[in-house]
């Protein structure tokens, strides 16, 4: 069977997506990027550069909350840049910290944002502080390489080390992967890490051959998202992504990972062909083969995934139009043997576990509420000025959680009372009062740097959790764990659409609403009410819940409640997700 890069890479004539076209012409990432960095007459780079530059971390944005302004005082839009940093698995030093810290005070625009993938990201860099700010990333052993654009990104891990012996395994896995799926093109380095004279300063392994072996001068199709989950947790919402591990344990030991494909967010409003879709479990591999299962998925997906129509290009719609099976086959030809059946595992819960818990070995870790994953300092939350001084005395490690919140991991007994103080002192122990619902929030940047936001999320789910919470109060339920999310577009960067409760942005200050997530995140949700008014949704919301606290089952999950009620169909399958809708 002729793959589409073949004929991609053949004479045939095809109409491909734009981006393709840049991808070729780029000479492996490079682009103009230099030039433009140099032309001091804009805050801005080139179009097809600012495709590029996602590859390298880095996203163009502008503060739309000065558009009108400066559009009407005859100014370019006030440019800025986000720069993304990978951590594999959430997990840096205290050192790595303390820099950070620095960078996002000295740089950015004084606060850093833990994000829903276990990544740090800056915003408001200029550009003339962009080189500085990623030379000093690598200076730190983190990077920015590969945090977005057309390739393998930053691979989760669940952080929470309780299985401690399995955590490790399950580290390394996604360690493992993020270093075998990195980009090999000098141009990262060419660009930003070389000094005034352009001699270049070796701080991570640069590569020796000008080539990419993996994923060839066109990249892959789309964005590609790797996990490792450790079970009973489900936190790094697998089912959620491209590919995932989910790790086997027995007898205390991980023996192997079951392998899940074909999971996504991203959809486009009134495009019923798009659409999120859940992963499905694949098979059942070791250890040792974990690195070239991860290739193989990656290549097939590269050779067969849609080139021409972007909104069709994820892993997801290639096992949609192809089947599992037939992935699953093409998968095997690659690696040249049988994955082995999946073996069973049961997930409990996609939830931090917040507050303290001991491990066997006598060490404490204690996870921390960030809301939305937005770290300032504020007259009544001094967070920053809090967590700078617990790295300074701290010798464990600092994980970001796949919720955008904080584990301060692996203190020692005698550095306990020390960390508990400074929590206290910094007002960092708020998680101890906060709801069920809050404690299970989550919300993507949106406005006013993200440029495909069309409504607020950031900004406006503290306050929306606030007029629920006074339902949740009145109802016994302040307690109860509901999952609640909240994006500005459609692309479902906080994973809104395995969540109990969600809101979508349609419109300035209007949300579909979905309902009937599952509460480990294992079944996708349905729409309840289409561009529903900001003020309306409070009102809309109360009578389910005051339903679901009158009648529920015992145990039952609020997402199983309104399903069961009839509030929202079932939906399991992707392409089902638009089907069964009826407003309210």
């Amino acid at each position: 069977m002729t793959t589409l890069l073949d004929r991609f890479n053949s004479s045939e004539e095809l109409k491909v997506a734009k981006n393709e076209n840049i991808k070729e012409a780029s000479s492996y990432l490079r682009g103009t990027i230099l030039e433009g960095l140099a032309d001091q007459s804009t805050g801005a780079l080139a179009a097809d550069d600012t495709q590029l530059t996602k590859f390298h971390g880095i996203y163009q944005q502008d503060d739309r909350d000065l558009r009108k302004d400066r559009r009407r005082n005859k100014l370019e839009p006030a440019y800025s840049f986000m720069i993304r940093v990978r951590v594999p698995g959430g997990v840096c030093t205290p050192q790595q910290w303390i820099e950070m810290d620095r960078l996002a005070n000295d740089y950015a625009n004084k606060t850093l944002k833990l994000t829903t993938r276990q990544a740090f990201q800056f915003h408001g860099v200029i550009k003339s502080n962009l080189k500085q700010t990623i030379y000093d990333i690598n200076q730190t052993c983190m990077d920015t390489i590969a945090a977005c654009g057309d390739v393998n990104r930053n691979v989760m891990c669940n952080p929470n080390p309780f299985l401690s012996k399995a955590h490790a395994v399950a580290q390394k896995a996604a360690q493992d992967i993020s270093d075998h799926l990195t980009p090999r093109t000098k141009a990262y380095h060419e660009i930003w890490l070389t000094d005034e004279k352009g001699e270049k300063t070796q701080v991570t392994v640069d590569p020796e051959v000008e080539e990419e072996p993996i994923y060839g001068k066109y990249y892959l199709p789309r964005k590609f998202k790797t996990v490792v989950a450790v079970p009973p947790s489900n936190d790094v919402d697998i089912y959620a992504h491209d590919l995932g591990f989910i790790a086997i344990i027995e007898n205390d030991e991980v023996v192997g990972f079951n392998v899940t494909v074909g999971g996504g967010m991203g959809m486009t409003h009134g495009n019923e062909k798009t659409y999120p879709r859940l992963a499905e479990v694949m098979g059942f591999c070791t250890p040792e083969q974990v690195v070239e299962v991860a290739e193989k998925v990656v290549l097939v997906q590269r050779d067969y995934g849609d080139r021409e129509e972007r909104k069709h290009a994820r892993l997801k719609y290639t096992i949609d139009d192809h089947g599992l099976d037939w992935f699953r086959g093409k998968v095997e030809e690659y690696l040249g043997y049988k994955l082995e059946d999946a073996r069973p595992f049961e997930f409990k819960d996609n939830s931090d576990r917040y507050g303290w818990t001991e491990d066997p070995e006598g060490n404490s870790h204690v996870t921390l509420f960030i809301q939305n994953g937005r770290l300032k300092d504020t007259d009544d939350q001094p967070f920053m000025t809090g967590l700078r001084e617990i790295a300074r005395v701290h010798t464990g490690d600092f994980r970001l959680t796949p919720n955008q919140h904080l584990m301060i991991a692996n203190i020692t007994p005698e550095q306990k009372p020390k960390i508990e103080a400074l929590l206290k002192e910094y007002k960092l122990d708020s998680c101890y009062t906060a709801s069920g619902l809050r404690l299970n929030s989550m919300a993507c940047v949106a406005l006013p740097t993200c440029g495909l936001s069309l409504a607020e999320s950031e900004r406006y789910l503290p306050d929306l959790l606030t007029e629920l919470e006074e339902v949740l109060e009145d109802c016994g339920l302040s307690n109860d764990a509901i999952t609640i999310r909240m994006t500005g577009c459609p692309n479902g960067c906080a994973r809104p659409y395995i969540a109990e409760i969600a809101f979508v942005g349609r419109a300035p200050g209007k949300y579909n609403v979905y309902l009937g997530g599952g509460h480990h995140g294992e079944r996708l949700s349905k729409l309840y009410k289409n561009s529903c008014k900001a003020e309306e949704i409070k009102a809309l919301l109360e009578p389910v819940i005051r339903d679901y606290a009158s009648n529920r089952e015992e145990g039952e999950a609020f997402g199983d409640f309104v399903i069961r009620k009839g509030y929202v169909a079932e939906t399991r399958l992707g392409r089902e997700f638009h089907n069964d809708f009826v407003d309210h």
